[in-house]
């Protein structure tokens, strides 16, 4: 088996000369895994089509015609119509210089001049090798971006809403998408502000482009420039190659950045200046990388109150909500709970294979009644169980579990917010482990930064 930098390609030499054949045959044959003849060009395009070589070495003259170099244009005008991945190098006698350098500027990757140095004729063929490797990883890339974007542009599901609350949201949805303004979206979990944000970027003129998310909350403080920044080979220690990180990747594209409200201030910084600057440089390197992207926000928190609070950059929110979209809770858009429930009955029994159910108007009523404090995604999963867990063709109020109503309060009692029971959860744990801040980030689950960041917020 051949141990050469070529090993497993493919040269196929087209000239009419066999004695010039048979020299090219004997010096490549140790450079490449199978050198092809053709004494003929007339078979070329078929001997392409079997042969599938990578190189093509053609002469720029035959017998048949003048030697005006005209046929060897010809042919290679023939070979990248056919297949513009394959990489050609002319051979040409001194007198036709000219036309090979035409050759060169109408698609020819080099040329040879007879008689040949074989030191150069080998090297020149291993550049033109690694220019088809490239053309073939380029066209790779490119597909695998194709099927990306398609990807990345669906979710499988889709807006539904009747109510005038859901009506307007989506009248200013449509409004702001042709713009490249940044959208901030506001409203609790489940209220479909992912969706929203996808239904821009539909209706935007970056639709043929990606939308990459980024979930916030799920990137820890020591990974955010890595994953938002990107990083090169060596930046840290188990950085074994360079990543492009997500801004680079959502060029040209919508950037959704979802629960930026979990950023600390010290990643809010970082933030700004990439949206300021409008350039992000790489962990590891110095050089700024210009990006162009339309960028969308989410949050389930009071921004404004965080603001106030000390615990999110004013500058940052200007920055981020020229447009803010805020979506209303599902207890909110009654006219849409029954739509949502049919659209999501119709989705798992197809999943399921359980067609024709129904859902009776008794349990039409219950679903009406509750509350639905976990919004869109709490009826999506309440559907779901129901149709799973069914041997009927329809579906009573027995079917659909749904939360208790909260238990009435004792008297004397009162309901804490989460930010008092956090609070009391933060300073119990200091108490407890006398104020060992590292014991203290490790019990509650959290880094410490983000544990100074909540002392600094609650004032303790």
């Amino acid at each position: 088996m051949s141990t050469n930098p070529s090993s497993g390609n493919k040269v196929l030499i087209v000239d009419d000369n066999k004695s010039v054949l048979t020299a090219l045959q004997m010096l490549l044959q140790t450079e490449f895994d199978d050198v092809i003849t053709l004494i003929n060009p007339a078979g070329l395009l078929s001997a392409i089509d079997r042969q599938k070589p990578d190189i093509i070495l053609l002469d720029m003259n035959f017998k048949a015609g003048v030697n005006t170099g005209n046929e060897g244009l010809y042919w290679l005008h023939r070979i990248l119509e056919h297949d513009p991945g394959i990489s050609v190098v002319m051979i040409t006698a001194y007198g036709d210089i000219e036309l090979a350098v035409k050759a060169v500027k109408e698609g020819a990757f080099d040329f040879i001049l007879k008689p040949w140095d074989n030191h150069k004729l080998i090297s020149t063929l291993h550049a033109a090798l690694k220019l088809r490797k490239s053309k073939a990883e380029t066209a790779a890339l490119k597909k695998t971006a194709s099927a990306l974007k398609k990807e990345f542009s669906t979710t499988g599901q889709i807006l539904i809403g009747q109510s005038e609350a859901m009506k307007r949201v989506m009248a200013l949805a449509g409004k702001v998408a042709a713009t490249d303004a940044n959208i901030f979206i506001t409203g609790e979990n489940g209220t479909g502000k992912e969706l929203i944000a996808r239904e821009i970027h539909r209706l935007s003129k970056r639709k043929n482009e990606v939308m990459v998310t980024v979930d916030m909350g799920a990137v820890s403080e020591t990974l955010f420039e890595s994953e938002l920044f990107g990083h090169v080979k060596g930046a840290f220690t188990d950085a074994k190659e360079e990543r492009m990180g997500k801004f680079e990747t959502a060029h040209k594209g919508t950037l959704f950045l979802d629960e930026i409200g979990n950023l600390s201030l010290a990643l809010q910084a970082k933030m700004l200046n990439a949206l300021q600057s409008r350039t992000v440089t790489k962990l590891g390197s110095n050089i700024p990388i210009p990006i162009d992207i339309r960028l969308i926000t989410a949050t389930n928190k009071d921004i404004r109150a965080m603001v106030a609070e000390g615990t999110f950059r004013e500058d940052l929110l200007y920055r981020i909500n020229t447009i803010t979209i805020a979506l209303p809770p599902l207890r909110e858009r009654n006219r849409d709970i029954l739509l949502l429930a049919e659209y999501y009955l119709g989705k798992y029994a197809s999943k399921y294979d359980k067609p024709g159910l129904k859902i009776t108007k008794a349990a039409q009523e219950k679903l009406l009644k509750y509350k639905w404090p976990g919004n869109v995604r709490e009826l999506q999963h309440c559907i779901e169980k129901a149709v799973i867990l069914t041997d009927g063709k329809i579906l009573d109020k027995q079917n659909f579990s749904l939360n208790a109503e909260p238990m009435a309060a004792k008297p004397g009692f009162r309901f804490q917010t989460i930010e008092e029971m956090e609070k009391e959860m933060i300073l119990n744990t200091v108490k407890a482990e006398n104020g060992n801040m590292s014991t203290v980030a490790r019990k509650l689950g959290i880094t410490r930064q983000t544990l100074y960041n909540k002392l600094k917020k609650y004032g303790i």
